[in-house]
């Protein structure tokens, strides 16, 4: 009988371990892919920065909408993934730029 317990508390070990491990695994898959987003939200916002400036240097005025920028300086994302709100408050007053993810 006390080699059969001693088999049953080993087993256990082994399982409690084996989920230890995985769950271990699982936090830091999430944490880097949490990471990966940030860079690429990141990513975005100066590409978005950039190409209103280039606009602006280019015409003399700010984009008015989303859509030109995406349009003419070939801007593309992810719409799945994030949200980008844009604010336009003047020619030449620079637009207000939010982006988020969803």
């Amino acid at each position: 009988m006390m080699f059969h317990k001693k088999r049953s508390n080993q087993a256990l070990f082994s399982l409690i371990f084996t989920i230890a491990i995985l769950l271990c695994f699982l936090v830091a898959v999430n944490f880097a892919s949490r990471g990966n987003v940030d860079r690429q939200r990141q990513s975005l916002e100066k590409a978005l920065h950039r190409d209103i400036i280039d606009c602006y240097a280019n015409t003399g005025r700010y984009p008015k909408t989303l859509d030109y920028i995406e349009r003419v300086y070939g801007l593309s994302y992810d719409e799945n993934t994030f949200s980008i709100e844009y604010t336009v408050r003047g020619s030449r007053v620079p637009p207000l730029v939010n982006v988020t993810v969803k």
